[in-house]
């Protein structure tokens, strides 16, 4: 490609500062990492309900279904991780090694996070265990410590790679270039999971998945002889009786073996992930530089805090990623369940996640243009008002409709808008406000800033995957005999949840005050610092 481009791309000058190779290499390691980031976040969940059967009915975890057991579990832990990214930070923040403070994180976690990942689906428990009661609680009690162990190492991987972004050039425009290419790399590496992960299990699981379909039928016709055959001698039982029981156990045999079947091609697409995507953390060490850090001695936790709460720009970008939680929610284990359980095809997941695609990628070149023009604080709140009202008409439209459901299609193209943006420019704005606390105090805190990148992140998928689990008890599903009780109740839930979250996240950045004027003065005031302090 030609070199003029990416320098253009990038805004880098040819043989000053950061130049493209690293910028692209930086961008490969967000590739890979959202391979193993997607395969846990949008599939952990329905590996425990769908693969060992937590969704089933009559299974119970501690006196609660096994559904709103798994729910609980993917909150507490996201948020109990959550907490250990200012410690993560922190700890950053003390990192000095002849390659960086952030950089080597990138070769260190690249093994531990694969291993992990591979763990956590590891299929070694079977789902008629799980259904019987056998070992409910023994698998459970397993899976839901080699998740916070993920969680935790995760986050030691994670942190650090947001934080390098700063630590490669202290140019907004240019991080901010940087960033929006990486995110778009993140975001087709997270397609490409969500896309591919759900066609895979829907074609190798489809034999016995809805319930009073051909397939039953067929089931009945195929055993019919045998179970009249039982009968003769057993006389006084009801013939066709006999035979939907009959048919009623063989097919409870063929929905354990489907889950199964599941659990296994969760391990080996998770395999398959990890070992494309350890090459691609290796390659954004090898390729990277740092050039913008701190040589005071190394904060303690105690001090990071105190900085991060003198750091109000960035407090306020945490509170509106927190309240957006559930902007997404569509796009996590919600929309799987949606295609598997109301459309009858998991595969439409991946045109789910497909359909913002294209918003997501126009919003990414945009956002320069729109941070220039309106600023990042204002195109934030606008298409976050605006995600708001396409969620609100997609509720009222409904889905139970072919016109409808081309309505809907729609509005998931014009949700990419807000999806595409957010993905930016919340890390270029957390950027600026390190930026912001030097300029403040004298210190960065890359660390404790970008860990707060990582919480958002976190609070995101943990509200996401309560709220896909919670709507899927609400709603009545069965896992195990694909039975929905109530198909609007998920609907309204996933929706609903959405359209609050987009208004709500734009109310703190109303009180958000840099702008590129005064991040660019910021920067100005600190080079002057340094330059007179080596006088």
């Amino acid at each position: 490609m030609n070199n003029g481009f990416l320098h253009k791309l990038f805004g880098t000058t040819p043989g000053k500062g950061v130049q493209p190779k690293e910028a692209i290499a930086y961008s490969i390691a967000g590739f890979g990492q959202n391979f193993i980031c997607t395969i846990i976040g949008s599939y952990i969940t329905v590996f425990m309900t769908d693969a060992l059967l937590f969704g089933a009915d009559g299974v119970m975890v501690g006196g609660v279904s096994g559904a709103i057991a798994v729910a609980i579990l993917m909150l507490a832990a996201r948020v109990f991780d959550a907490f250990n990214d200012p410690i993560m930070g922190s700890v950053v923040d003390k990192t000095r090694t002849k390659w960086g403070k952030c950089r080597p994180y990138l070769k260190w976690m690249a093994i531990p996070i694969g291993i992990m990942t591979v763990l956590c689906f590891l299929p070694v428990f079977s789902a008629e265990s799980v259904y019987n009661g056998s070992k409910t609680v023994q698998v459970f009690v397993t899976i839901a410590v080699l998740y916070v162990v993920w969680s935790v190492v995760y986050t030691v991987a994670d942190v650090p790679y947001w934080g390098l972004s700063t630590c490669l050039t202290n140019n907004t425009v240019t991080r901010g270039n940087i960033l929006t290419v990486a995110r778009m790399f993140c975001t087709v590496g997270a397609g490409i999971v969500t896309v591919f992960v759900p066609m895979i299990t829907g074609s190798l699981t489809e034999k016995f998945k809805y319930a009073d379909t051909a397939a039953d039928k067929a089931l009945i016709a195929e055993h019919k002889a045998e179970a009249i055959a039982n009968m003769v001698a057993n006389q006084g039982v009801d013939n066709e009786a006999a035979i939907q029981s009959f048919v009623g156990t063989v097919k409870e045999g063929m929905e354990i073996a489907n889950a199964d079947t599941l659990k296994w091609i969760y391990f080996i697409c998770a395999v398959v992930l990890v070992v494309l995507a350890i090459p691609m953390f290796f390659y954004g060490f090898k390729n990277t530089q740092e050039r913008f850090t701190s040589d005071e001695n190394p904060p303690s936790f105690g001090h990071n805090l105190k900085l991060l709460f003198k750091n109000k720009e960035l407090l306020l970008i945490v509170l509106s990623g927190v309240l957006g939680g559930a902007r997404m929610v569509y796009s996590y284990t919600g929309g799987l369940y949606f295609a598997k359980y109301i459309l009858h095809n998991e595969g439409l997941y991946g045109v789910i996640t497909l359909l913002v695609v294209p918003g997501g990628l126009v919003a990414s070149i945009l956002v320069p243009w729109m941070s220039k023009k309106f600023t990042k604080k204002w195109s934030y709140i606008a298409v976050h008002l605006f995600g708001g009202i396409v969620m609100a008409v997609m509720y009222f439209v409904g889905y139970d409709a072919p016109w409808k459901m081309v309505v809907c299609a729609i509005g998931l193209v014009l949700l990419g808008i807000p999806q595409g943006v957010n993905n930016i420019i919340t890390y270029a704005m957390i950027g600026d406000t390190v930026d912001y606390l030097e300029w403040k105090t004298g210190e960065r805190g890359e660390g404790i800033c970008f860990a707060m990148q990582t919480l958002i992140n976190k609070i995101g998928m943990a509200v996401g995957a309560f709220i896909g689990v919670l709507s899927m008890s609400i709603a009545g599903i069965n896992a195990r005999t694909y039975e929905v009780a109530n198909p609007d109740a998920l609907w309204n839930v996933l929706i609903i949840s959405g359209v609050v979250s987009m208004f709500a996240c734009a109310v703190p950045m109303f009180f958000y005050t840099i702008t590129e004027k005064k991040q660019a003065q910021m920067v100005a005031e600190i080079e002057a610092r340094k330059a007179k302090a080596t006088k």
